[in-house]
């Protein structure tokens, strides 16, 4: 069992599966939850509980975060009772959230001043690869402080690859789930334009499925449209904010800002559903 100590905040769909694999690796891992009940899964299999990221701070040597966005970053470092409101000295602190690499220049900046190491290691892959440990993770910041934590980061993947300095694994991420997003747009015109011709669902996805094009992305989605299942494994809320941050640091293609309008048309309906939903805007 490694000695190693993991302090772990944001237990979201994703967090919870990649805390559990740190668990079952034989890590102590103590949790934080805005939400309370979030926490409960966890503790069945041996987390510990803190009350504020705070208390997290110095029970731990590794502080991994996994939430939603730029602002809920800002709040866990400089909020009441954030990670800065103590003395982060000698920690290395793991942001695996799909966040804007402006948002983790300066948190880096911060805790180098505060005698911590920041790395930007989001994650490519869903609940289901994160259930697995087969996500790939991607990472900017200190080549030394990977390397220490590299152990750590490959029992969640299957690959852990440092790409740079800080910001390159967000900005790499951005560029992931922008591709993302012009694929499920495509994936769903394409469906929408075959039913149209007389062409059934299953019928076409058989063919793309045994096809050169083939992937797991079609299979998971495919399925979904079929059995008419948004449950949300990624939020089409949240590909609208990666898309509006790729924009921020330079994205402008003509596809990028296509798909940008349709997910953002698509919000109101069924943001809180999986992006895949985004085939019942364009159906209209």
């Amino acid at each position: 069992m490694s000695t190693t100590k993991i302090g772990w905040i944001g237990l979201g769909n994703m967090g919870i599966p990649m805390a559990g694999q740190l668990i079952k690796a034989g890590y102590q891992v103590t949790v934080y939850n805005r939400s309370k009940d979030k926490e409960t899964a966890l503790k069945e299999i041996g987390a510990m509980v803190a009350e504020t990221p705070e208390n997290l701070v110095s029970q731990n040597d590794v502080l991994v975060l996994m939430v939603s966005d730029d602002a809920a970053i800002e709040q866990i470092f400089n909020g009441a009772n954030g990670l800065f409101s103590t003395d982060v000295s000698g920690k290395v602190i793991i942001n695996m959230s799909t966040v804007s690499p402006a948002i983790s220049k300066e948190m880096a900046t911060l805790s180098k001043e505060k005698g911590a190491q920041y790395l930007d290691a989001p994650v490519s892959g869903s609940v289901k690869q994160a259930e697995t440990g087969q996500l790939v993770i991607m990472v900017g910041g200190d080549e030394t402080a990977f390397e220490q934590v590299k152990p750590i980061l490959e029992k969640m993947g299957k690959m852990a690859v440092r790409l740079g300095d800080t910001g390159s694994g967000n900005v790499a991420k951005l560029a992931i789930n922008s591709l993302l997003a012009l694929y499920t747009q495509g994936l769903a015109e394409t469906v929408i334009f075959a039913n149209q011709q007389g062409i059934e669902t299953e019928a076409l996805l058989n063919l793309i499925n045994n096809g050169a094009i083939a992937n797991v992305f079609t299979k998971i989605k495919g399925d979904a449209i079929v059995a008419d299942n948004y449950k949300p494994a990624f939020a089409l809320k949240h590909i609208v904010k990666d898309l509006n941050l790729a924009k921020n640091i330079g994205l402008g293609s003509p596809l990028a800002k296509t798909a940008l309008n349709t997910f953002e048309a698509a919000t109101a309906k069924y943001g809180e559903e999986d992006l895949i939903a985004v085939i019942k805007q364009v159906k209209g």
